[in-house]
């Protein structure tokens, strides 16, 4: 060991300086580590997301989209108005109705959802004539647990408000708090029954748009 120390500190000697550096860069770090230059969320959606252009599954299905990532889940479990979709990739997400309520094998998770009283989606051809509030609180963590990144009881307070557009009742929820955002929900106008919605899901990801592929699935 003492024969090693002697001979690089010989060679180090023998060196310029700029030799010197050189040869000190590669004891030190000998492996190059790749760089990443996108976002935090691309890191993880680059192992987890599919293209989406698979064939939806038979039965209940829904097509998820975050930035130019998609991918199609399918239904895995079902309790009460709780249902859980998976990709093929892994992504997950877990709706109550229309909306989201967690998520899991995205950059950031959110973790939980509980609503202080009813929640106005349930019923978007009232919001026609009238605004709806709604508070909730919600569990935020890093995919990687880290407790650095996990922030809890985060409250929000919400409004929202439907019109017609284009055929469909748009639902348009503003929300300040813990977090400021805005979603949309696309019901039909006259079952308001929602059929794609984009939610916000984490302050560190983008917002994640969801299009239930059949009547059945939400």
């Amino acid at each position: 060991m003492r024969v090693c120390a002697f001979l690089i500190l010989a060679l180090l000697s023998a060196c310029g300086e700029t030799a010197t550096s050189d040869i000190l860069r590669v004891l030190v770090w000998p492996i190059p580590v790749p760089s990443f230059d996108g976002p935090p969320e691309d890191r993880s959606a680059r192992a987890r997301w599919d293209d989406g252009s698979a064939r939806p599954p038979q039965g209940p299905a829904v097509a998820l989209t975050m930035g130019s990532r998609r991918a199609v889940a399918r239904l895995v479990s079902v309790q009460g108005e709780r249902r859980t979709w998976r990709s093929s990739g892994g992504v997950v997400v877990v709706t109550e109705g229309a909306r989201i309520v967690a998520t899991s094998g995205l950059y950031d998770v959110l973790a939980t959802t509980r609503f202080e009283g009813p929640d106005p989606l349930d019923n978007p051809r009232a919001l026609l004539t009238r605004e709806g509030r709604a508070r909730r609180i919600v569990d935020l963590m890093g995919s990687d647990r880290e407790p650095a990144r996990m922030r809890f009881g985060l409250i929000l307070d919400c409004t929202l408000q439907a019109r017609e557009e284009g055929g469909a009742l748009l639902v348009d929820e503003e929300c300040e708090g813990a977090a400021s955002f805005a979603n949309r929900f696309f019901a039909n106008p006259e079952t308001g029954a929602v059929f794609r919605a984009e939610q916000w899901v984490g302050d560190r990801v983008a917002m994640l748009e969801i299009e239930f592929l059949n009547p059945s699935a939400n």
